[in-house]
């Protein structure tokens, strides 16, 4: 099942998540440089203290000792927030002062030249030491001294600077999240309002989507709705028209029918029935060709679904067709004779829709063609796949071209029981097809060329 997506939480993911991410990574970075300045100030103010203590190492007859009043060491262990510790070892004589549980750096330092930081632990308790060396005036030997300070003032003001910095963050992070929600949802509110506006029209209202309030980026959505409302519009209105047409053209045959089924009944004798009865017959074949047709035209119209259109030999279906309607044509003593090639013409096309195209053009020809007269089929390759259809009839008038393609029509004084949809289903089909028809005479006495050249396949 697929779950529901929701524009609006996919803009704000896309916002907030980077926003989220760089403040993040910036608190980090924040986080580790103020570490950085925090340990380099403190570091300083605890150099200051070994370096206080080295002032009170002294040399006395070739030996150290250190001098150090008990009013001087409470100044040095004072502090509200952490304790002090101190070492200091002369390199022969061993510890001169302090606690010998202060840590020393590793074995492995050897560069005394400046002051050696590190981080160790004392009673229990971190701590951050630092070791310097001195060699007094006076004396031959070395003193070590360590001081070691537990971290309370630097996690106090590590806090107090990062919590100096997070909060307008969090803060800026709040009202930036708060001020996306309600830009995103504000800016959303036209897409509701155009939502809310579709919901509430009928099921007849396929009007266009108005445009004057859309924004730029949906215009190819709402372009797409109104092309899809255009043809559905097109749709139905031709299914109207079709029902309309077929009604129209159904009432006519019904009510003969009904008529002559009526004047049957009131018969007593069969042979008075006979006229009556092949009345029926003729309403009834007209019925079913009307029918027919009407199926036809219904298939053809595009609208209705789409046709996949594959390699056709034209030759093939052109002479197969015209085999089927030589005992059609030689009922009128005509002549029907198809023209083709010995190699296939394919085009891309629906082999029924085709055959259904030649098949009412062949009864064009038959039906309003000469007794006795000629009708010509033939199929070319050259410069594009070509049906024609020639036939030696009274042709159509130059006037009537244009209209004898619309559903229905028929050219007044024409003689024929046909239903006006001949014409008009092969222009669907050729539409279908996207194929150029054409229709003109075939000479100058008389009879009609029709032409249908197709695309390369």
């Amino acid at each position: 099942m697929n779950k529901k997506r929701s524009l609006k939480t996919q803009i704000l993911l896309r916002l907030a998540v980077p926003l989220i991410f760089f403040i993040s990574a910036e608190s980090v970075l924040s986080y580790f440089v103020t570490l950085h300045h925090v340990d380099a100030a403190y570091d300083r103010w605890l150099l200051d203290s070994a370096r206080s203590l080295t002032q009170e190492i002294k040399v006395r007859e070739g030996k150290v000792f250190v001098e150090l009043p008990p009013a001087a060491l409470e100044i040095f262990k004072w502090d509200e927030s952490d304790k002090t510790y101190f070492k200091i070892i002369s390199e022969q004589q061993g510890m001169l002062a302090g606690d010998k549980f202060v840590p020393e750096p590793f074995e492995v330092q050897t560069d005394w030249t400046r002051p050696v930081y590190f981080d160790d632990e004392m009673y229990g308790e971190p701590v951050r030491v630092v070791s310097m060396s001195i060699t007094p005036e006076q004396a031959s030997e070395k003193v070590f001294v360590h001081v070691a300070e537990t971290l309370n003032k630097r996690r106090s003001m590590m806090l107090d600077i990062l919590l100096a910095d997070l909060v307008p963050q969090m803060a800026l992070v709040l009202l930036a999240g708060i001020y996306l929600v309600v830009g995103v949802k504000r800016g959303l509110q036209p897409l509701h309002k155009l939502a809310d506006e579709i919901s509430q029209r009928s099921s007849r209202d396929l009007r266009p989507i108005p445009e004057q309030h859309v924004f730029l980026e949906v215009r190819a959505l709402t372009d797409t709705i109104n092309d899809l409302l255009e043809r559905l519009g097109l749709a139905i209105a031709t299914q109207q028209r079709f029902i309309a047409n077929a009604a129209h053209q159904l009432r006519t045959p019904l009510a003969g029918l009904k008529l002559q089924v009526e004047r049957a009944q009131r018969e007593q004798d069969v042979s008075a029935m006979k006229p009556a009865l092949t009345q029926i017959q003729g309403c009834a074949d007209r019925m079913s060709h009307l029918t027919t047709q009407l199926l036809v035209l219904a298939k053809s119209e595009p609208i209705y679904g789409a046709y996949e259109l594959r390699p056709v030999d034209l030759c093939k279906l052109a002479k197969e067709t015209c085999m089927d309607w030589v005992p059609k044509a030689l009922q009128r003593d005509m002549e029907l004779s198809f023209e083709g090639l010995e190699q296939a013409v394919y085009v891309r096309g629906d082999e029924v829709l085709l055959q259904e195209l030649l098949a009412n053009l062949l009864d064009n020809a038959i039906c309003y063609g000469h007794n006795r007269g000629n009708i010509v089929v033939k199929v070319e390759s050259c410069p594009s796949p070509c049906l024609s259809i020639v036939d030696d009839g009274p042709g159509i008038p130059e006037a009537e071209t244009n209209k004898v393609f619309e559903r229905f029509y028929r050219i007044p004084g024409s003689q024929g029981d046909g239903c006006g949809l001949g014409l008009a289903i092969v222009k669907e089909i050729a539409d279908l097809h996207k194929a150029r028809l054409q229709l003109s005479r075939a000479c100058q006495k008389g009879g009609t060329r029709i032409e249908l050249e197709f695309k390369e396949s």
